[in-house]
């Protein structure tokens, strides 16, 4: 596939890291890793490398929730809604609809609704993790720091259980 075949969300992540100026140009990988475990794998790194995005819909206002963590953390409901409210459960659809990309593709950027974002500061554990670009078969690396400024700010909390 030449770049200008390339899914929709895979492009808007690429501008979007080229507009702020990322070091790091996304992967495109022959296969998809739509879990953390199966992208740690292709990677070569620990399962903790893999920042996931989780979505979880706002019941106030059905917005978007966006949670980044490590891949080897669960994310802990009850502290993500003391800080947003209360959540509910966010289908395929409604990802698709608030993000603009497929579960398994979720970037930690470039959404086409702006979701409220929540970084677990369980990612600082490492110098490097790799994020999905948009796309199950695509991935980009970043210090997890950078998470704050290509997210617009979000602030780094403790989100995850244990």
């Amino acid at each position: 596939m030449i770049n200008g075949d390339r899914p929709e969300g895979f492009l808007r992540v690429c501008a979007a890291l080229t507009g702020r100026g990322h070091p790091h140009t996304p992967l495109w990988l022959e296969v998809p890793v739509r879990t953390s475990q199966e992208a740690a794998d292709h990677l070569g790194v620990v399962v903790g490398q893999i920042a996931k995005s989780v979505i979880f819909k706002r019941k106030s206002d059905e917005r978007a929730v966006l949670v980044i963590t490590s891949g080897d953390k669960r994310v802990d409901e009850k502290k993500v809604a003391a800080i947003t409210g209360a959540l509910g459960r966010a289908d395929a659809d409604f990802v698709k609809a608030k993000t603009g990309f497929s579960i398994g593709g979720v970037a930690p950027l470039a959404h086409t609704e702006p979701p409220i974002t929540l970084i677990d500061r369980e990612l600082l554990r490492f110098d490097v993790v790799w994020a999905a670009a948009g796309h199950p078969n695509s991935v980009f690396a970043l210090h997890p720091a950078q998470l704050e400024a290509l997210t617009g700010g979000a602030p780094v909390l403790d989100v995850t259980q244990g």
